[in-house]
């Protein structure tokens, strides 16, 4: 396994492929490491779809409410419309790049709308750059999010089994 340096500041993700690490950047996007690390706290992420896979591109997850496939108002028609019941977050923009393994805020055309999905990019994605909050990279574990099952929607999607935060585990 991944040496970990800061575990108040890394992800262990359990998907249905295998097991990812994240190294989060709380210098970078405090406001969203927060988020991520208190969700994944409320078991929030547990069980949430991947419903929005590129190849090539990125895969996107974190629908806590429409994606959360053993949740109360679980939807797979409408995975990616929800969000947790939080206040949605101020952007926080920086130079790093959307290169493979990054972790993102996904959003709505509103800046300051990110809440609780996010995406893990495949391949280089530079033209996110300060668009969209990065606030993690994959340190362990990127050929499991390499196998997630592609598609929008994604049918029968591969799923976020646990995700906690490592000083937790």
């Amino acid at each position: 396994m991944a040496e970990i340096k800061d575990p108040e500041n890394t992800i262990l993700m359990e998907t249905t492929q295998g097991n990812v690490v994240i190294e989060l950047f709380p210098d970078l996007a405090p406001g969203h490491v927060a988020r991520i690390k208190e969700l994944a706290r409320e078991g929030a992420y547990d069980g949430v779809v991947f419903h929005r896979v590129i190849d090539g591109f990125m895969a996107q997850t974190g629908d806590v409410k429409f994606g959360k496939s053993d949740g109360p108002s679980f939807n797979p028609a409408r995975a990616g419309m929800g969000g947790s019941d939080k206040p949605d977050l101020k952007a926080e923009f920086s130079n790093m790049n959307h290169g493979r393994g990054t972790c993102s805020m996904a959003r709505a055309q509103n800046p300051h709308s990110a809440n609780s999905q996010f995406f893990i990019c495949f391949d280089d994605a530079s033209f996110l750059n300060r668009q969209y909050t990065a606030w993690g990279q994959v340190i362990e574990g990127m050929d499991n999010v390499d196998k997630i099952k592609r598609g929008e929607p994604v049918t029968d999607p591969d799923k976020i089994v646990s995700m906690k935060v490592a000083a937790d585990a």
